[in-house]
């Protein structure tokens, strides 16, 4: 195992609000392009009950001056080391939940098993499909992408300036999550893949799937919306996660 300094860590994780002594930690993984920030409301809600940690992967807000990881196994290697061990809640939306998968892998492997894995907007690993090709599009073929999923940020992209900035997470996240490639070793926490009901990107079927990256309880459960449903079903979203917490 790595030896990670407290600047290492602090550079990959952002806590935004106090938590109570012995709180249960919820650490939450970004989609592609997404940032820690996404998840502020979600520190919000849930404090202080909760200690909820938010990964900032580089390239992006205030670590846009580091480059992109575009292997997503690096990533999750890096991650593995640099987040604080012990009994957690992970949360991954769309990419994030790949990676947020492969970090409770390496974990398990050094005897920390998960109290729980949230899979959220993402097919289970190991499903490909013909259209993973969005990190060799244009910037306008990888914005009609970004556009097509209604992503929070997806208006600011019309701003040059903006676009400049962001375009290279976009891209390398794409990168990240379209070169992957699953390799069997299935989890022993219980895990609830989470989709939206008309989110272009995953079927019910290609959620559902998730139950084979798990011996443990495996759980499915849909809400209303897209891709990024949690906008609106922020309330019952945090009803599921307070479950495992």
């Amino acid at each position: 195992m790595v030896t990670v300094t407290g600047s290492d860590a602090d550079r990959w994780v952002r806590r935004f609000h106090p938590a109570s002594p012995g709180a249960p930690r919820l650490v939450c993984f970004p989609y592609a392009g997404g940032s820690a920030s996404y998840f502020f409301p979600v520190s919000a809600a849930l404090r202080p009950d909760v200690e909820v940690i938010a990964v900032q992967y580089p390239g992006r807000q205030d670590r846009r001056t580091e480059p992109v990881v575009t292997d997503l196994l690096e990533l999750a290697d890096r991650l593995a080391d640099v987040l604080p061990a012990g009994p957690a809640v992970f949360f991954g939306h769309s990419m994030g939940a790949v990676v947020a998968y492969e970090v409770a892998r390496r974990w398990e492997r050094r005897g920390i098993v998960l109290t729980h894995l949230y899979a959220s907007g993402r097919r289970a690993p190991g499903l490909l499909r013909d259209d993973d090709d969005v990190h060799t599009r244009s910037d306008a073929g990888i914005l009609a992408e970004v556009g097509a999923l209604g992503g929070p940020a997806a208006g600011l992209l019309d701003d040059p300036e903006m676009l400049a900035l962001v375009m290279p997470a976009i891209r390398g996240d794409y990168q990240a999550i379209e070169t992957y490639r699953h390799k069997p070793d299935p989890l022993s926490c219980p895990v609830t893949a989470m989709t939206g009901d008309a989110d272009p990107r995953v079927t019910l079927d290609e959620a559902r799937a998730w139950a084979g990256m798990t011996s443990g309880p495996f759980d499915l459960r849909v809400f209303p919306g897209g891709h990024f449903y949690l906008a609106d079903q922020i309330r019952p979203v945090l009803d599921t996660l307070r479950e495992s917490l």
